[in-house]
């Protein structure tokens, strides 16, 4: 083993660059079919076999190791008090901007992690979830502010999560409809003690409102932060908005049905004009500080692929 480098800058982290991170994934077979990668592939995001291969195959692999060693110190800790085992769901938090790739993301670990055998049984809930209904946040005047950190119902949130890690046998998310871009009332996901619940969101990361807050980080096992570039991140907003525009768009039950006939000048004016003012506004301010707040961050390039993964050291 070689000494540090006293010339570099201290870091809690350890950056493993790409190369060096898809070294990790010589011995470990691909468990996912082209089929089932095209089927958690998100509009816009470019995934390939190789992509799922070098960086994500391992990243599951770990959080694997990560969830059954935390299993098997939550057993030997029961042991130790002289009582039944009480482990508890591992959680995994994933956050990142809009149209960084986290959803897509989210939808692979749990496809990956679920083919390891010590996490054979993997829920994912996204917070979209517990954003207010379209009307309450009428009420409140933040229709404009949809996805920053004061749109979502915190308090149903942490709810939820302290279920989750209290063990209860059956946990309720409120559902979120994308086509209807608002809550559906009386639908749910429902969450039975997997072994493992990955929390998918913009907002995940957020630092507590107040000093004796609780934050729903302090609920997670495990955190990820997507990261990238804002200009690449704009570009992907733009595309993924003309796509949906030929999209789900076109469907005329869908919320935003009144942009699938705009040209494409028009359609790329309408999708700069929610960035710059929703979207950017919300990544500067509220996501991209939460960054540092994470235990892995996946840092990707122009083209979607991850060059560099930074790992927080134990």
């Amino acid at each position: 083993m070689t000494a540090a480098d006293p010339t570099l800058p201290l870091s809690p982290y350890r950056e493993i660059g790409r190369a060096e991170w898809a070294r990790l994934a010589a011995d470990l077979d691909q468990p996912l079919s082209e089929t089932e990668v095209v089927e958690v592939r998100g509009i816009g995001d470019r995934l390939s076999m190789t992509e799922v291969r070098e960086v994500y195959l391992p990243l599951s692999r770990l959080l694997s190791l990560y969830a059954t060693s935390t299993k098997r110190l939550g057993a030997a800790t029961s042991a130790f008090l002289q009582e039944d085992d009480t482990t508890t769901p591992f959680v995994v938090g994933v956050a990142g901007s809009v149209a960084v790739g986290k959803s897509t993301i989210a939808r692979l670990l749990r496809e990956l992690m679920s083919r390891w055998p010590g996490t054979p049984r993997v829920e994912l809930v996204t917070t979209d979830g517990f954003l207010y209904s379209n009307a309450e946040l009428e009420r409140r005047g933040l229709m404009e502010r949809k996805g920053f950190p004061e749109s979502y119902d915190r308090r149903a949130l942490l709810e939820f999560l302290t279920e989750v890690k209290s063990g209860a046998a059956e946990v309720r998310a409120p559902f979120y409809s994308h086509m209807r871009y608002d809550i559906v009332p009386d639908a749910h996901v429902v969450v039975r003690r997997p072994d493992v619940v990955i929390v998918e969101g913009l907002n995940v990361l957020q630092p507590p409102p107040a000093p004796n807050d609780v934050a729903v980080s302090d609920l997670f096992d495990f955190s990820i932060f997507v990261d990238a570039d804002t200009t690449h991140i704009e570009k992907w907003y733009v595309d993924r908005f003309l796509a949906l525009r030929q999209g789900a768009f076109s469907n005329p039950s869908s919320y935003f049905n009144v942009f699938a006939h705009l040209t494409d000048e028009e359609a790329i004016t309408t999708a700069l004009g929610y960035w710059n003012e929703i979207n950017m506004p919300n990544l500067v301010e509220n996501v991209m500080p939460t960054k540092h707040r994470a235990r892995l961050v996946l840092r990707k390039g122009s083209d979607h692929d991850v060059e560099s993964v930074l790992l927080r050291k134990l």
